[in-house]
């Protein structure tokens, strides 16, 4: 016959059960304290002139007007009617654009680790901050802007025929 050993359970000390709750509440602060802190950073977008409509995606080309300037106020970059588009500017910009509507003018905050982070770029300066003011005139898709560019090849395959001063075209007297 096998033989069971049995061990006595000790009574909880009065106040442990709150102390192991404690412990488990401040074991869940630490641990949200931590994740906070390793949160990416983000991009700080203050309206100056409110848009309408919807957003640029990552996919889309936006026409914009910008000046980008470093902590000092110094200016690096300005742009008029620039066409950028969304997935090949830097990290900060897109995202700053995706939270854009057409014809709003916004303040731009861009941490240095969602801009050129340790490499730098030409006049910025590594680990450099960088501040915009940007004017979100319009944006298209990728396939609009496509669309659009296969029209053109198309009408100057054809010459341009019927168009006065094209090659081929009838003078007029």
């Amino acid at each position: 016959m096998t033989e069971i050993t049995r061990v006595p359970l000790q009574p909880i000390a009065k106040g442990s059960l709150t102390k192991l709750w404690l412990g488990i509440a401040a074991a869940a602060l630490l641990a949200g304290g931590v994740a906070w802190a390793t949160l990416p950073a983000s991009v700080n977008v203050e309206t100056i002139a409110e848009g309408t409509g919807e957003s640029p995606t990552r996919d889309d080309v936006a026409l914009v007007n910008y000046k980008g300037t470093l902590p000092d106020g110094k200016v690096f970059d300005e742009g008029k009617q620039a066409v950028l588009p969304l997935a090949e500017v830097v990290p900060g910009f897109t995202k700053a654009l995706e939270q854009m509507q057409r014809g709003g003018k916004y303040r731009v905050h861009i941490p240095s680790d969602l801009a050129y982070g340790e490499k730098g770029a030409g006049p910025i300066p590594p680990n450099t901050d960088l501040d915009f003011e940007i004017e979100l005139l319009d944006f298209k898709s990728r396939e609009e802007i496509e669309q659009q560019q296969r029209i053109m090849q198309q009408l100057q395959q054809m010459g341009g025929a019927g168009m006065p001063g094209a090659e081929g075209a009838v003078p007029t007297p």
